[in-house]
Order: C-alpha cells, then structure tokens, then sequence
C-alpha cells in the first residue's frame, strides 16, 4: 500500500474521531441538559484519549498525538458539560 494512501486514511479516520464529539457538545450546550450522556462512557473515552496522547509521545509518533489530543479536547468538552450541566435533566414531577 502506498503511504499517501495510509496518510488518507489515517487522516479520514481522525477527522472522524476528532470531529464526532461536535453533534453531542452543540446538543448539549444548545439544550443545557446532558442527562442522556453517560458519565462512565465519556470518563473511559477521555482515559482512553489520555492513555493515546500518552503512547503518541513516548514513540514519538506526532500523528498519533495530534490527533487523539484534539479528540480529547473534545471528548472533555462534553464531559465538562455533563459535569456542568448535571443538574439541569428532565425534572419528574412527584407524586
């Protein structure tokens, strides 16, 4: 395989990864309500991300860095929103 057909690929798939977080924070933040995010998924997302940017620095592998501390921005994005945001769900009305 050619390595500007890598890089291609390599490139789509952190845009991808980078830019899926985007639809979840503007909903969040439109709604000011992040009830339906599950705070465990978000915390081993970022742990995840974390764990990536890590490993990209210790081999020095730059795209690897670059791309997985943009999808940590993000995915924090929204974790902080969940954090932020944690008291204003859907109400129940008490019977």
């Amino acid at each position: 395989m050619s390595e500007l057909v890598a890089n291609i690929v390599g490139s789509a798939a952190a845009v991808c990864s980078i830019t899926s977080f985007a639809p979840q924070g503007v909903k969040i933040w439109k709604e000011k309500d992040a009830s339906a995010v599950s705070l465990k998924t978000y915390g081993l997302t970022v742990t995840c991300f974390i764990l990536w940017v890590i490993y990209g620095v210790m081999t020095e592998a730059w795209p690897v860095t670059i791309a997985n501390a943009c999808a940590l921005a993000m995915a924090s994005g929204v974790l902080f929103m969940k954090w932020r945001f944690r008291d204003n769900g859907p109400r129940v009305a008490k019977s």
